[in-house]
């Protein structure tokens, strides 16, 4: 490990942080760090590219935060409340995709709530970390930017409600295939599959089951784009 980074105190975590305080402090510490410089340190291999390797930047993270869910359908911090979420952005701190949220049930949506949901769940409370998503720039060489710990504001809280509600009511109704990623002002559904093969079930236009690719949420690029403008004052 390079004594600089010895020098930082930065280290994968041993344990998972017991408040937010000390989750943002670690944070903090790998702000204007490389992927390479992290992955020596987790002695780990840093990908080519970043389409073969989906999440690659967040697992990466999630070794030095101590994030303890792994794949579960729960914050990654669920003894703090706190989802991870990194954010690819360019030079100007605009995000360059949507951000992913969690899978999106096709069936079973009888008398369930946005309370009761788990995108209201995960984005509860997030920590941002933007990072360098510039394609030009090799994986290696991209850096960490400034956390940013984010709750929604009741506006914006409504905006997902919403969006939440329109999409779900579709979805019961049977009409899964309709929707479109230009469903939603905050949130929309889309694909999220590994291939055309992976399908799983879903209300169909007669109330049947029909088989369907998956489904998740995902934040669009002008809702993120507030969050990062608002709270690190772009």
């Amino acid at each position: 490990m390079p004594n600089q980074y010895k020098n930082r105190g930065i280290t994968l975590a041993s344990s998972a942080p017991e408040s937010q305080i000390e989750l943002v402090a670690r944070a903090e510490q790998l702000i204007g760090c490389s992927f390479q410089q992290l992955a020596d340190i987790a002695q780990i291999e840093v990908p080519r590219n970043l389409r073969n390797a989906k999440g690659w930047t967040g697992q990466l993270l999630e070794l030095f935060l101590g994030a303890s869910a792994g794949s579960r359908a729960e914050q990654d911090f669920p003894d703090i409340g706190i989802e991870l979420k990194t954010i690819p952005v360019n030079l100007d701190a605009m995000p360059l995709e949507t951000t992913y949220v969690c899978i999106a049930p096709l069936l079973g949506l009888n008398g369930v709530s946005w309370e009761q949901s788990n995108v209201r769940n995960k984005l509860s409370k997030v920590l941002w970390i933007p990072i360098d998503g510039r394609r030009e720039m090799p994986v290696a060489e991209r850096t960490i930017g400034l956390p940013l710990l984010w709750q929604p504001s009741a506006e914006q809280e409504l905006v997902l409600k919403q969006d939440w509600e329109e999409i779900t009511e579709a979805i019961a109704l049977g009409h899964v295939e309709s929707i479109t990623a230009r469903t939603g002002i905050a949130l929309q559904l889309r694909p999220k599959a590994a291939n055309s093969k992976a399908l799983t079930g879903a209300i169909g236009p007669h109330g049947e089951t029909i088989q369907t690719l998956p489904r998740g949420y995902y934040l669009k690029k002008q809702f993120t784009q507030q969050i990062l403008a608002e709270g690190l004052g772009l």
